[in-house]
């Protein structure tokens, strides 16, 4: 997926790497875990990975293809038609309801309003919130607006979740829930989850984890192997 990635800001000897020559592959069907201490480059690499920042040298491959060799439109379509986000504060719409936060990407792809409502309708029946739809997002507890998020970064069916610290805001139960719920429901063999988190919590969850500190990548191995070397 990912070779020789590397990020840097700066030039000569004021250059400084945020990610440097990180080289690893992720597999559909799989719970990755991406960890590491604040300015390890986490999240910097999953944004190169996902088609948002472009990398000063390396290669992301995606079913064989090389994501940054494409255009700006195609690597557009790329995150519109293949990611889905879900992020530490949910970033949902205040003056929208749960159900039309959740059809959005369907309405960026241009499908009509009514079948976005549908199929935001079907997944927030898998999350568990249908009866929530018409509800303000400030009407739902954390654990509920993390659920409402998810739903929306599956309604287009992408092959890629990408999670940014999604317990962050969730206390220690509510976390392992959403988690727990995402690998049960949510995860795929045609799909791949890399989750980037500071929260040992849910490493349990995980089916592999990656280290990363000052750029680098420092292990990559099985949940509970990855804890007994930490």
């Amino acid at each position: 997926m990912a070779n020789k990635l590397s990020k840097w800001f700066g030039e000569g000897e004021s250059r400084t790497y945020a990610v440097k020559e990180a080289s690893f592959e992720a597999y559909w069907g799989e719970m990755l875990y991406i960890v590491g201490p604040s300015g390890s480059g986490k999240t910097t690499l999953l944004s190169m990975l996902s088609g948002i920042l472009r990398p000063n040298s390396g290669t992301v491959e995606v079913d064989g293809r090389d994501l940054w060799s494409l255009s700006d439109d195609e690597i557009a379509d790329f995150r519109l038609n293949t990611i889905g986000f879900v992020f530490q504060d949910y970033h949902l719409f205040p003056r929208l309801t749960t159900a039309e936060n959740v059809a959005i990407p369907l309405v960026l792809q241009k499908r009509s309003w009514k079948e976005a409502l549908d199929a935001a309708d079907r997944c927030l029946r898998i999350v568990g919130l249908a009866d929530k739809a018409e509800l303000a997002p400030n009407k739902l507890s954390g654990g509920e607006q993390q659920r409402i998020a998810i739903a929306r970064a599956i309604v287009h069916q992408p092959r890629i979740l990408v999670f940014d610290e999604p317990t962050a805001s969730l206390d220690g139960e509510t976390g392992r829930m959403i988690v727990s719920f995402v690998k049960e429901n949510i995860l795929t063999a045609e799909r791949c989850l890399l989750i980037v988190t500071h929260d040992s919590r849910i490493f349990e969850y995980s089916d592999r984890i990656m280290g990363m500190e000052d750029g680098r990548i420092t292990g990559l191995g099985q949940g509970a192997a990855y804890e007994a070397e930490a």
